[in-house]
């Protein structure tokens, strides 16, 4: 085949020397994780060329450390092997950094890479993290995004809580609000009002400063669900009809959204233990941990099956859904879910799709339960809304049975 290639340990130019068995176990370890040959080649040739060179300068395995990766990155390379670049790149030094993290996870290497940002993050923000996982019940994702938003905040706030006030955390939002859009500046709002009730709960701050943290000017659920019909779901679906791995991943992905209404954070997080077979029922864990048994559709559980058997790579992973590319593990981020949608979305030839999330998906699973005659509290319970104020937001798009109920025109006077 044009992309193998052979992966034993060897080199015509350059040796691994002291690294060669633990190499080996690296090169092992790659396969286990689904890494083709023509990259397990590419990490042979970077480590032997990595052991040439600290056996060269007679570097012991356990004196290996950050300063020592930064020289042999920096390194004017007059090594053998014919490189026509005397600068390694990037990806050369990406490999051998992750040959040495093996080494330091297996202990025989005390190495820490440098941080991009040295000014690490405040104590208080650790403390922060724990909180809002442990009382509020949020993903990890959204604990990221929350200290990351105070992180950019606190250089207005100050780090001294007790003397918050008023008009400090309105200069602080202002400031932002001079910086980034509105709806980034909702954000830094909504992370900074969890933010001092933590510090509020712990006693380092006034209790009720949350209150003083202004409202963005924003009409709620102004704007109508965006959905698709009928017709067109069913055209993204079958967009996915081959029996490759990543068509069945992306059909059983595609299913489940449609016709369960999930979000993208529920697919990452599907794990294989949710899904009882017999039962035909599968479980969902959504925010702040309101678990709910939705039954499992027919084409959507053999969807996933056929993906189980035929696609998922037999790997000791809990989460259902995996990465394709080398190493195996299962999908990171929500935004890879959506990108699944949008694919589908242009290999269907929908002419302007009214978004390419998966909170398309959602919405239009969402008016199709409407439309076909379910109650709201059905649909919130389906959609695991914690206001059916939220679920009401769909009937904007029931034109038959607002119809019904529209008054007419005072005065006789047709709008």
């Amino acid at each position: 085949m044009k992309n193998e290639r052979k992966t034993t340990i060897e080199n015509a130019f350059l040796q691994p020397g002291c690294l060669k068995p633990y190499l080996e176990e690296f090169i092992a370890h790659l396969t286990a994780f689904g890494y083709t040959s023509l990259c397990l080649g590419n990490y042979i040739d970077s480590v032997c060329h990595f052991g040439s060179w600290i056996t060269s300068h007679r570097i012991p395995i356990s004196a290996i450390d950050d300063k020592v990766m930064v020289e042999f990155a920096d390194h004017h390379c007059d090594c053998p092997g014919g490189r026509r670049k005397k600068k390694l790149s990037r990806n050369y030094n990406a490999r051998v950094r992750l040959f040495v993290r093996f080494l330091a996870d297996r202990g025989l290497v005390e190495y820490q890479p440098q941080q991009e940002n040295n000014s690490n993050p405040p104590a208080i923000l650790e403390q922060f993290k724990d909180w809002l996982i442990r009382h509020r019940g949020l993903s990890y994702h959204t604990v990221e995004r929350y200290c990351r938003l105070i992180n950019q905040l606190l250089p207005s706030l100050g780090n001294e809580t007790k003397s918050y006030n008023a008009n400090t955390i309105r200069s602080a939002i202002g400031a932002m609000a001079t910086k980034y859009l509105r709806i980034t500046v909702q954000g830094h709002a909504t992370a900074l009002r969890a933010y001092l009730r933590f510090v509020s709960a712990i006693g380092e701050c006034r209790p009720g400063l949350e209150h003083a943290v202004p409202h963005m000017p924003n009409w709620r659920f102004a704007w109508l669900p965006r959905y698709l019909v009928a017709e067109d779901i069913e055209k993204v679906i079958a967009t996915c009809d081959g029996k490759s791995a990543q068509e069945l991943r992306d059909r059983a992905i595609l299913l489940l959204l449609a016709r369960l209404g999930l979000r993208a954070g529920d697919i990452i997080t599907l794990r294989l233990e949710d899904v009882k077979w017999y039962e035909g029922t599968v479980r969902f864990c959504g925010k702040g941990r309101r678990e709910v048994l939705l039954p499992l559709p027919q084409d959507v559980g053999d969807a996933l099956l056929e993906y189980l058997e035929k696609g998922r790579a037999c790997v000791a992973i809990p989460q259902i859904f995996l990465c394709l590319n080398a190493p195996y593990r299962a999908i990171p981020k929500s935004s890879t879910v959506s990108g699944v949608v949008r694919s589908a979305l242009l290999k269907a030839g929908i002419a302007n799709p009214p978004s390419y999330g998966a909170n398309l998906l959602r919405h239009s699973a969402a008016t199709a339960m409407l439309r076909g005659g379910a109650s709201l509290d059905t649909i919130s319970t389906v959609l695991r809304h914690r206001s059916i104020n939220t679920t009401t937001h769909y009937a904007k798009v029931n034109i038959p049975m607002l119809e019904r109920i529209a008054q007419p025109w005072p005065g006789g006077t047709s709008c």
